[in-house]
């Protein structure tokens, strides 16, 4: 302990002595600490998602492969009859429920409240864990009952107590509140459910579901799963595989149902070809592995400035190996000097990661908070300060102990001309990863503007969607029309069944002249009202729109170029179409409209007119109006259509800037862990430019002497470093472009690497290296050469 309490105080006073390079590594290890604590809590996070659910490991839901073009593609919806196959035919599954979104009106009086929510079966609540905090969850046996979260019902009915407190839902039925449950977290696949609704009562008030009871061609519905001990998902998946295809007339897609394990939900959610390719867990790889890189960077500065500095400590080797000490003492020395840097730099990391939670729960879409008072968050912190300290003093340990003190204590040890190539190699190392960074930030970021500015087919600004309408709206459409285009604020208005950033539904049973027997492709049906394409601003390529005046366009078909290409027709216009047994005549072809994914290629589609089959109207907003003038004059219009609903919209333009989210997401963290590494990098640089520039002072001052300008002392002590960034370039280049390419196979609709994405990072590269060694070469270059000739 004696000896231990000595290599502390020796490790305080080196700090001390040595103020700036002191700083300079903690601030740098705090930093990287910093942002591999943040990274860390994320992972745990990610891996932990779900995790609410006490039966976690045995729920899933029930998902399938469908084939229309030779691949098979992935779905997580399911016919109805599928939940009471599985309940009466395999013993296999503990728990069967069926589950279906929706966006519930609750009205409380004249008070009316939107809320997202699912019907679901009697079983749901138990296989969810659902937490009650009053009444039961047995109530969702009776279809008149809801259960409601804890946020909505604070928001409906404040303090006073919810429960049998009788609410409107959807401007129909009059349901009870039988109970209140704690709001699924976050971290929860579940967590915008914050209504539950019993099954039943969706089957009395709606007749398609009714009529889909045993429909297996309906694939509208979820179905979730709870296995029961012992079942693996694995085997039952394939018992229930070809369920589907053992009933009467099986599909030509050939369904292949099977579990989706609840625990691969978030992180393992993407499929090609009928196989689990990952998904958000290459996201977590990525950023796990940009943490690990940070923190390496973080203690490179430690290792550079320590052995640069060796000369200073030689003399102190050297005594302290005449006298006795082993190398093994001198090592554990270096090593409790590391770990004293290591602490301090954790104790400040602490500080800085809790400054900048706010931050990094805004980018990354989270709600993480420190577990100060977890155990195991000390323990996983006095293992990382251990790992870190290791890492940091491992090599300036093993390189300073082993100095000969014969050579040292006769003055003639000299570091040698080979004793900077491993912290050259190592300031390579950490610009390397600073400009591959750089260059991949720039391009996800290119890849979301190209995305962006992909033509999506109509026109996406000052056009809004009017949603949660009664049904018997569309009974009066043209009178509800008329008025609103009467108030002025409006240029156009039209209907469709579902949003435009949204694809309904498709199917299989299309048919024309010259298809072949055996192709199954699947085409996207969107029903919609006259006046539609007017109103979105699509671009009609051959024949025409729908009109008003031609009587015969109830049973026309507009199909878009995806469409035409699948079809084959030399000009489709005029052809027929047998569409879900209903025959069609083409009379327009539109140019592709992205409604859905905008990486991907566009689906087949076609657009039918149907007013019984409308849900949402769209409104053009009159160039010459503001918005709130607008729609101040359209919410009356439509409460006096819809006066039992509540007046709801939203901006198209808005909705379809949401798909870029997590990509969005993705590129702010890149270029925060870029802008980080650039700062880490540099401050190592910092600190070797100013004891190059210390080391060198009599040589600055010699040439001074003989007429050396500042320039030119500039230019000398800065073309090391300049000459270090660019091997760094040369080498992170083509790794990036390699790396990058990769990624961007990704995405069907993709930008391309261009020269000046890597000429922009390796410029700022070499601007920052030079813009950090200028202050101290510059300072070193103006000193007096009298005070750095004179003798010591």
């Amino acid at each position: 302990m004696t000896m231990f309490r000595n290599y502390l105080k020796i490790a305080f006073r080196q700090l001390l002595r040595q103020k700036m390079y002191s700083f300079i590594n903690i601030a740098g290890l705090a930093s990287g600490m910093a942002v591999a604590l943040l990274i860390g809590l994320w992972i745990v996070d990610e891996f932990t998602f779900d995790s609410v659910h006490a039966h976690r490991d045995r729920l899933g839901q029930v998902w399938q492969f469908v084939n229309f073009t030779g691949e098979k593609a992935s779905y997580g919806v399911t016919p109805q009859p599928l939940a009471e196959e599985l309940r009466s035919k395999y013993p296999e599954f503990q728990s069967v429920s069926l589950s279906k979104g929706s966006e519930f009106i609750l009205a409380d009086g004249d008070r009316k409240f939107r809320e997202s929510g699912n019907f679901v079966e009697a079983p749901f609540p138990d296989m969810v864990s659902l937490r009650m905090l009053s009444g039961t969850k047995d109530a969702l046996k009776d279809p008149r009952s809801v259960l409601l979260s804890k946020s909505v019902a604070t928001e409906i009915f404040g303090e006073a107590s919810p429960l049998n407190q009788v609410l409107k839902l959807d401007n129909k039925e009059a349901v009870r509140v039988a109970g209140v449950y704690a709001d699924f977290p976050l971290s929860s696949s579940f967590h915008d459910v914050r209504v539950l609704a019993p099954w039943n009562l969706l089957v009395a008030t709606q007749r398609w579901v009714r009529d889909s009871q045993q429909e297996w061609d309906n694939n509208s519905f979820q179905v979730y799963v709870q296995l029961r001990e012992g079942a693996d998902f694995e085997s039952v998946s394939a018992k229930i595989s070809d369920t589907r295809m053992k009933k009467k007339d099986p599909p030509a897609y050939k369904p292949e149902f099977f579990v989706h394990p609840m625990r691969k939900w978030h992180l393992y959610n993407d499929f090609e070809n009928g196989v689990n390719v990952g998904g958000l867990i290459e996201f977590v790889r990525l950023f796990g592995l940009i943490g690990l890189f940070i923190l390496l960077l973080a203690c490179i500065n430690f290792m550079n400035l320590s052995t640069a500095r060796s000369e200073k400590r030689a003399r102190e080797v050297g005594i302290r190996k005449a006298i006795g000490s082993a190398r093994s003492k001198l090592i554990a020395q270096f090593f409790s000097e590391s770990l004293v840097v290591v602490v301090l730099s954790f104790t400040l990391s602490l500080i800085v990661a809790e400054l900048l939670m706010p931050f990094f729960n805004n980018v990354a879409g989270k709600q993480l908070t420190m577990p100060w008072g977890e155990p195991l968050f000390w323990l996983c912190s006095f293992v990382f300060c251990g790992l870190t300290g290791f890492i940091a003093g491992s090599y300036p340990a093993f390189y300073l102990s082993s100095f000969q003190p014969v050579k040292v204590l006769k003055g003639t040890f000299r570091a040698g001309r080979f004793a900077a190539v491993p912290r050259q190699a190592l300031v390579v190392f950490q610009f390397a990863v600073s400009i591959t960074l750089l260059i991949g930030t720039l391009v996800v970021f290119k890849q979301i503007q190209y995305a962006k500015d992909r033509p999506v087919g109509y026109s996406k600004e000052g056009l809004l969607e009017i949603n949660a309408l009664l049904p018997e709206v569309f009974s009066h459409y043209d009178a509800l029309r008329d008025e609103l285009l009467h108030t002025g604020a409006i240029r156009d208005v039209s209907a469709s069944r579902g949003s435009l950033t949204l694809q309904d539904g498709g199917t299989t049973d299309v048919s024309w002249k010259g298809k072949s027997a055996d192709g199954k492709p699947l085409l996207m049906g969107n029903y919609i009202s006259h006046d539609f394409g007017r109103t979105i601003g699509w671009e009609v390529l051959r024949g025409r729109d729908f009109s008003r005046r031609m009587a015969t366009d109830s049973a026309g078909l507009i199909i878009n170029e995806a469409a035409a290409k699948l079809m084959g027709f030399r000009n489709p216009v005029g052809e027929t179409v047998r569409w879900n047994g209903q025959v069609f005549q083409v009379i327009g072809v539109v140019r592709n409209m992205v409604k859905e994914n905008p990486f991907a290629p566009v689906n087949p589609s076609g657009f039918m007119l149907n007013y019984k089959a409308v849900t949402v109207m769209h409104v053009r907003l009159a160039p010459d109006k503001a918005v709130r003038e607008a729609l101040a004059k359209v919410e009356p219009v439509f409460r006096k259509y819809n006066p039992e609903s509540l007046f709801s919209y939203r901006f198209v333009d808005e909705e379809y800037g949401r798909k870029f989210a997590v990509e969005e997401r993705v590129g702010k963290l890149a270029g925060f862990f870029a802008i980080l590494t650039v700062i880490i990098s540099s401050l190592g640089l910092f600190g070797l430019a100013s004891f190059v520039a210390e080391q060198r002072v009599k040589e600055i001052g010699v040439r001074k002497v003989l007429g050396a300008s500042v320039a030119q002392l500039w230019g000398l002590l800065s073309k090391d470093f300049v000459r270090l960034v660019l091997i760094s370039c040369l080498i992170s280049i083509p790794v990036t472009a390699y790396l990058m390419n990769e990624w961007l196979t990704r995405y069907s609709y993709r930008t391309t690497l261009s020269w000046w994405m890597f000429g922009a990072a390796g410029l700022s590269a070499i601007g920052i290296a030079l813009g950090t060694v200028s202050y101290q070469t510059i300072r070193a270059a103006l000193v007096n050469p009298v005070k750095s000739l004179k003798s010591e």
